[in-house]
């Protein structure tokens, strides 16, 4: 047995101790380190985790920046818009608030709905949208009675309008609140804020950078269990930038209007910058409508109208040019060398193997040099005279002229349309091309598409001698084009036959300038949309007047004034026209559109004395129209709220015009081959109305 003595159970004692010490003196050197961290290093992670415990930052949507046309005048503005929201913290005896919210506003039962589940999914200090874009009449309603209406907040913010409605919807756009993919995809917080609105289509998507400004922030001191204490001070949003654009606004909404009730669009450029001044689509959907909150029966009636007002026809729309290429055809048949006074003799049909290719007027024009083909927009004369050079010469001068061409302009979706020539064939068809082809090419049918923005660019560079660039943005002076590769002396014969087609007897007389000093010089066109057999020339051919709305003759018109001196080029596009309405042909719609450039007073004059005759001016029209789609469908009239009849989603546009031109695209090419096959009993032909 060990004896342990008193020594050693000192030491032993004195050895624990020291251990003990130390691991005492080692945790506390840790706590120490650990403690300065926190309270160096980790400062202000804390201090802000602190702080976001005590307050809570509400988002204030940013003022979206100004669309302005040229001259600074809102195409597109903000607005003082009336709101009611709910903060789920302060609501006191919900049953009745909402009950009494739903009489003040006349709210329905959907709407009630969709705020109850909003409710039961919000923070506790996240405010809850009720209505907006309400009167002022609704507005102080509530702001009175907020002593019975605990937790309800009503609030003065800003919304989108846009003063021209219609006439600048496929210009601009719209906005609309952020869909949950784009949440999803972002995770910005800003996108779920009430109130808060991005661009959609048009200007207002692609710009949407500079325009959506920087969001304020409203920030609030709150408990531990997120009940509101006290309001803090209020971080300003910061607005958009302002969007300057090229177009005159004046210009713009004269052009709607002027379109009057036909689908169609109308592109007007000055020749010495590019710039566009109006690109009209028309009919067209209000945006502000868009922007507030399409109802389901407006959204209906638009998607089920035929004149597909959903669709921006000047640059998504495309369409066979006709005769309105003759004068860029004289201009390559120059430049491949052919003579302008060398005659051809129109008999009204050409026999091509075992084909025929007819001429719009029946029996002929007889013997025709260049200018006169193009003032009579005798087809029978490019016939010839291409089946001579071959359309291979014809493709690169369309080209030259903006055909085919894809410009650099702020829109997502643009479709350049179609230049054909052998290459293009064999790729596209694996099939070579044929004297058919050209003969269709050469009186812009067949595989030719073309948009109305190139058109109004064709006139222009045609016009001006350069190589015009369309552009938009007003971002500083434009450039200097360069002149085209076409001889001066070729560009002078082409514009004396424009010249000839309204003021020396071709076929766009009526389009003659009532301004003293000022000529205008243009190129009617018609273009088929539908197959011509000869069993049916023999039997007499329908006119337009006999035949359904899409199965008419598109109506074209290309021109550009002064004359001598172009200073504005423009180009029209009325779908299924058919030339039954004078005032509604594309001729009088041009002079009254070139007129308002020079003479304001004159052309207003002339679209008052028409517009009554096509039941008024663009709202009053659609108000008729949706007046009598509503009584169609036996749907009771809106109510005083604005949230009555708003969808819970918006709908996009998008499905509708991919429909629309999916359908033009297959009638197209559809068309564009059956035409081209060469037998003749497919022939398309144009039909040029004659003054």
């Amino acid at each position: 047995m060990r004896n342990v003595t008193q020594a050693s159970q000192t030491y032993s004692f004195s050895r624990r101790a020291m251990m003990l010490g130390v691991g005492q003196g080692l945790v506390a050197v840790a706590l120490a380190a650990r403690m300065t961290w926190l309270a160096v290093a980790e400062n202000e992670r804390y201090r802000i985790l602190s702080e976001s415990n005590r307050v809570n930052m509400t988002l204030v949507p940013p003022r979206r920046g100004w669309i302005v046309d040229r001259h600074g005048a809102p195409l597109a503005n903000n607005r003082t818009d009336f709101r009611v929201d709910i903060i789920p913290d302060r609501l006191e005896d919900k049953d009745r608030v909402l009950a009494l919210l739903r009489t003040i506003l006349n709210l329905p039962e959907e709407e009630m709905d969709r705020i109850a589940t909003d409710l039961k999914g919000a923070a506790g200090f996240q405010p809850v949208q009720v209505a907006e874009n309400l009167n002022w009449e609704q507005f102080a309603a509530v702001s009175v009675r907020l002593p019975e209406l605990i937790g309800v907040a009503p609030t003065r913010g800003f919304a989108r309008s846009y003063p021209a409605g219609p006439a600048v919807a496929h210009l601009t756009g719209y906005v609309g609140a952020a869909s949950a993919e784009q949440y999803q995809k972002t995770k910005d917080p800003l996108m779920v804020t009430p109130g808060f609105k991005l661009g959609k289509d048009g200007l207002e998507k692609t710009l949407e950078k500079s325009l959506r400004g920087e969001a304020g922030a409203k920030r609030v001191e709150v408990t531990a269990r997120g009940k509101v204490v006290r309001e803090l001070e209020t971080r300003g949003d910061k607005p958009g930038q302002t969007a300057r654009l090229t177009i005159d606004a004046g210009l713009q909404e004269y052009a709607a209007r002027r379109l009057g009730t036909n689908s169609g669009s109308a592109v007007v450029i000055d020749c010495d910058s590019g710039d566009i001044l109006a690109m009209v689509s028309m009919p067209a959907y209000d945006p502000n409508s868009f922007s507030d909150g399409i109802s389901h029966l407006e959204w209906k009636m638009l998607s089920d109208d035929d004149h597909v007002p959903l669709m921006n026809k000047t640059l998504q729309g495309l369409y066979p040019p006709g005769s309105t290429v003759k004068p860029m055809n004289a201009l390559a048949l120059l430049m491949a060398g052919v003579d302008p006074h060398a005659r051809v003799s129109c008999s009204g049909a050409m026999r091509v193997g075992n084909g025929v290719f007819h001429c719009h007027k029946r029996r002929g024009h007889g013997p025709l040099d260049m200018k006169n083909a193009v003032m009579q927009s005798c087809d029978i004369y490019f016939y010839e005279m291409i089946r001579r050079v071959g359309y291979d010469a014809i493709a690169p001068v369309a080209r030259m002229c903006g055909l085919g061409e894809k410009y650099h302009l702020p829109f997502d979706t643009q479709r350049y349309g179609t230049v054909p020539d052998s290459a293009w064939k064999l790729k596209k068809y694996k099939d070579a091309w044929t004297v058919a082809d050209s003969l269709n090419a050469s009186i812009g049918q067949g595989y030719v598409l073309a948009n109305p923005l190139q058109l109004a660019v064709m006139a222009a560079r045609i016009g001006s001698g350069r190589h015009l660039q369309p552009r938009l943005l007003m971002n500083g002076p434009a450039p200097l084009a360069a002149p085209l590769q076409a001889s001066p002396e070729y560009l002078a014969i082409v514009r004396d036959a424009m010249f000839g087609v309204v003021n020396q007897g071709g076929t766009a007389g009526s389009a003659r300038l009532q301004v003293p000093g000022v000529a205008l010089a243009a190129k009617t066109g018609t273009a088929q949309v539908r197959r011509i057999t000869m069993a049916e020339r023999g039997s007499g051919v329908l006119n337009n007047r006999q035949l359904p709305f899409k199965l008419r003759d598109h109506a074209l018109f290309v021109c550009f004034a002064p004359a001598d001196k172009p200073k504005y080029a423009a180009g029209i596009v009325l779908e299924h026209n058919g030339h039954l309405i004078r005032n509604l042909d594309t001729p009088l719609i041009a002079r009254d559109i070139m007129t308002y450039m020079f003479d304001r007073e004159a052309a207003l004059k002339s679209l008052a004395e028409g517009e009554p005759t096509w039941g008024g001016d663009i709202a009053t029209r659609g108000a008729a129209q949706a007046a009598a789609f509503r009584a169609a469908a036996n749907a009771p009239a809106p109510g005083v709220g604005a949230a009555t009849e708003t969808s819970a989603t918006q709908p996009t546009a998008a499905p509708a015009v991919e429909a629309a031109t999916a359908a033009q695209n297959a009638t197209a090419e559809a068309l564009g081959a059956a035409t081209a096959s060469g037998n003749g009993i497919a022939q398309v032909g144009s039909t040029e109305s004659q003054e």
